[in-house]
């Protein structure tokens, strides 16, 4: 199966200054004046402020962190303005698994909670969080190996229903909330409670782990200038999403949690007949593993990229549910080579 397909324009954000190697320099003296612009200087530059001002604390997995908490909020623009294409803002200094971004996605959608339709699929990262080992670990020896409990999935479309385990059958169980955004967005685009909770403290003993991403605002606006009409003559509206993470791997999973949202927003967009607008990412705990330090220096001496665009292979307007990963395309990802980094669990 292959990913989904977007193209994104020029990104906007505060110039900043760099110290490059050479080559470096020259490869951002070839590039678009735009690019010295780019909305993934906002990445590299939290990266660098956490570590030069960031301070050392143990965790959970016990490698070790340094941490800021609540840094400035990044915005990630998900439409051209000039072009009208759509934008992926998927990071360019370090190639992300765009594979895993989106079947990761459609799990969620589908309200699974098991990894093992992941890892047969070659997407192995919530295998860790599903061993036996790690599941014995914290007390869910009781549970089959992969299944996780009532996380993210379970949450956005079952919220409150009594958790059994991965197998059972949970269709009109709990709250539906993402049917719930979908028909706030086409019914009352101006409704203040268009939110998506992964945070259920009734469920967290009961997950293999308690989300990282955990809240999501969705607002509709209509801007005065430049209105783009339906067919019907109405306005479209254009759809912006804020999300709250409340712990923050910035080496492996904030790129990973950028896309995944900004793909989510184009989805609900194009089910609702909306403009995808913007993605803002707001952070509590923002840290570095101490084990990922070295390589992240690496990475914030890149230059990054122009971003790639998407497109949508599937008629507008319908339900959130039923989409594969073929109805992605995203064209024109041209990042730098990946950088090993391990994961803490």
């Amino acid at each position: 199966m292959s990913p989904s397909a977007i193209d994104i324009g020029p990104a906007s954000g505060p110039q900043v200054a760099l110290n490059v190697n050479a080559t470096s320099r020259r490869e951002e003296l070839a590039q678009p004046a735009w690019s010295r612009q780019h909305e993934e200087y906002q990445y590299l530059n939290l990266i660098r402020d956490i570590l030069a001002n960031g301070e050392h604390r143990p965790d959970r997995t016990g490698t070790g962190t340094i941490s800021l908490f609540a840094p400035t909020p990044a915005k990630w623009s998900l439409t051209n303005p000039t072009t009208g294409e759509l934008i992926l803002p998927l990071l360019t200094t370090k190639r992300v698994f765009l594979r895993a971004v989106i079947a990761e996605l459609l799990w969620f959608v589908s309200g699974s909670t098991s990894s093992l339709p992941l890892s047969v699929a070659g997407i192995k990262i919530w295998d860790g969080n599903g061993s036996r080992a790690y599941l014995d670990s914290v007390g869910l020896s009781h549970r089959a190996e992969g299944d996780l409990g009532p996380v993210y999935g379970f949450q956005w479309r079952h919220f409150g229903a009594e958790y059994v385990d991965a197998q059972t059958d949970y269709t009109g169980r709990g709250v539906d909330q993402l049917a719930e955004v979908v028909r706030k967005l086409k019914e009352n685009p101006y409704d203040r409670r268009i939110i998506l909770s992964a945070w259920n403290p009734a469920d967290l003993d009961k997950m293999a782990l308690p989300p990282c991403h955990m809240f999501a605002q969705f607002y509709v606006s209509f801007p005065r200038a430049s209105p783009r009409p339906r067919e019907d003559g109405s306005a479209k509206g254009t759809l912006h999403t804020l999300l709250y993470q409340r712990s923050c791997d910035m080496g492996l999973g904030v790129p990973f949690n950028i896309a995944s949202y900004a793909l989510l927003t184009h989805m609900l967009a194009h089910v609702c007949d909306l403009v995808p607008g913007s993605l803002t990412h707001t952070m509590g705990d923002a840290h570095v593993y101490v084990d990922h330090e070295e390589a992240l220096r690496v990475q914030v001496e890149r230059v990054p990229r122009e971003f790639p665009t998407l497109e949508i292979a599937r008629e507008r307007g319908g339900g959130i549910d039923g989409w594969s990963l073929e109805d992605f395309k995203v064209i024109g990802y041209d990042p730098h080579k990946g950088i090993a980094m391990k994961m803490s669990v």
